[in-house]
């Protein structure tokens, strides 16, 4: 499972735009701010999950 950590924060960035593209695509009274909340809270995820990218410079140091 560790290794699938790293790929979540492409995941959650990419997940965040189809939020945005779906919140202002569906045109009702509140779909565009749900959209963006739900888009604010994903990219708080995917900030949390970069502590998983590996550092290439301390592998090549080790």
């Amino acid at each position: 499972m560790f290794c699938l950590k790293r790929y979540l924060s492409s995941v959650f960035i990419i997940l965040s735009a189809v939020f945005i593209i779906i919140g202002i695509g569906l045109d009702l009274y509140w779909s565009g701010i749900a959209g963006w909340g739900l888009a604010f809270v994903s990219l708080i995820f995917a900030a949390y999950f970069t502590k998983y990218i590996p550092n290439e410079k301390q592998d090549k140091k080790s």
